[in-house]
């Protein structure tokens, strides 16, 4: 069966609801990354064909206590609009994830009716992963490198074994913390039937933890980790940079963030900027659309590990 393109705005508005994978570019705020794809959807939205403005009747007092009626045009019928700030109050987005101007990657949004289906991803707190780029011999004021350097170290002593090593046993204390949180010990079986129901997550959602930390590339004096968490902010990953550098005997700033999955959304099937256009928002939402129900537990996750963590501590 062919597929018919539909030109009207109305009804392209109608499916205009649901979850978009972009990619979310280092640089730009949420914020600015929210406008500008108001703004796009406004702007093709406007293109589409619409029905002619319908005229409203509004019945007036005038100054000699006589009524007058006059038609006018129905304020309902305007083009979207899109203000200096790019504020539009007709297209509402929420964005599953609170990423720093510095990071990129993935994010998760959501649009008109996917705006709980959004919170709800957010609230299930999926595991995200990331590849983080730190430079070795610096380190500067907020341990990002759009700051001052303050300080310089030596790096010739350092290589890929030690690296493995200290990331593996930062990845060995996390994993002790989750448990501990849980209030049972690691090596019982209360710890056991805890790790097969799935992922632990802490009670706290301002508690970052690291799932997975690991070595992926090693060119002196950059190298990459691949972290797995949750509940990470920009700070957070930052400050773990630094903490790598100093466990290192020497210094180290992050230089690039860069998300590479939101729970099941991932990298590949992000839209680039270029591509955020209407066409595009709405094959983006298809996607996500098939991809929730593929995995349910997405926005219906079960809230027994929460419970038998609060039962725990």
């Amino acid at each position: 069966m062919a597929l018919a393109k539909i030109w009207d705005a109305p009804t392209v508005w109608n499916y205009l609801n649901g979850i978009v994978n972009v990619y979310k570019p280092a640089g730009l705020t949420v914020q600015q990354v929210r406008r500008t794809l108001i703004g796009n959807l406004c702007r093709d939205l406007n293109q589409l064909k619409v029905r002619p403005p319908l005229e409203r009747i509004a019945i007036e007092c005038g100054n000699d206590s006589n009524y007058i009626v006059r038609k006018m045009e129905d304020v309902s019928d305007n083009v979207l609009v899109v203000g200096p700030r790019y504020q539009n109050d007709d297209i509402n987005i929420r964005m599953s994830a609170n990423h720093g101007r510095l990071t990129s990657g993935v994010l998760v949004v959501g649009i008109n009716k996917g705006l709980g289906t959004a919170y709800q991803i957010q609230r299930n707190r999926p595991l995200r992963v990331y590849h983080i780029t730190g430079f070795l011999g610096k380190a500067t004021d907020n341990h990002f490198g759009d700051s001052r350097v303050i300080a310089k170290a030596t790096v010739a002593h350092i290589g890929t074994e030690k690296i493995n090593r200290l990331l593996s046993s930062m990845q060995a204390s996390h994993q002790k913390k989750m448990f501990e949180l849980c209030g049972v010990d690691m090596q019982s079986q209360a710890a056991y039937d805890l790790a097969i129901k799935g992922t632990i997550r802490p009670m706290d959602n301002s508690q970052p933890m690291i799932y997975g930390i690991r070595l992926t590339d090693f060119r002196k004096p950059f190298f990459t980790i691949e972290m797995h968490a949750i509940n990470e902010t920009e700070a957070y990953m930052g400050q773990l940079i630094h903490e790598i550098g100093l466990n290192l005997k020497t210094v180290a700033h992050c230089v690039g963030i860069r998300c590479i999955r939101h729970g099941h959304f991932q990298l590949e099937h992000s839209l680039l900027r270029k591509d955020w256009n209407l066409q595009c928002i709405l094959d983006s939402m298809a996607h996500s659309n098939n991809l929730l129900k593929q995995y349910p537990e997405m926005i219906r996750q079960s809230s027994s590990e929460l419970i038998v963590l609060e039962n725990h501590q």
